[in-house]
């Protein structure tokens, strides 16, 4: 009879993006995509704001995390990803979520593009105005 490993799953989402992601026991590496962290999210910011939810919880090396993200750009894929990491751990330990709650990580970011509406040139910016 095989051991089945204890796996936990969690969607996150920010702005277009939707990351589904997966956290199971392991030695901390990090696969979006089907490439490392390193591969996939260029800059550092990124980076560090996919590890925030492990860092602040000290489960870093503990997990193993596999994650598919669509939409949006790198820096809402970044938060998705995040926000989907935070609901994983939770559901891992529930004791975790106050931590991860008063560093703000839990709650879904709403800020997301505002509208443009009609006789504008964007959402707010107008056309130049000529008096004359």
């Amino acid at each position: 009879m095989a051991i089945t490993e204890e796996v936990f799953w969690a969607t996150g989402r920010r702005k277009e993006a939707v990351a589904r992601v997966r956290i199971k026991p392991g030695s901390g590496r990090v696969l979006v995509n089907g490439k490392s962290l390193e591969d996939y999210f260029g800059r550092k910011t990124s980076q560090v704001i996919v590890k925030q939810p492990f860092v602040l919880t000290n489960t870093g090396d503990r997990f193993d995390t596999f994650v598919n993200v669509i939409g949006g750009g790198l820096s809402g894929q970044a938060g998705a990803i995040r926000h989907g990491i935070t609901r994983a751990l939770i559901e891992y330990d529930p004791d975790l979520r106050g931590a991860l709650k008063k560093a703000g990580y839990v709650t879904r970011d709403p800020r997301a593009k505002e509208r443009k509406k009609y006789g504008l040139r964007g959402a707010r910016a107008s056309f130049q105005y000529s008096k004359r």
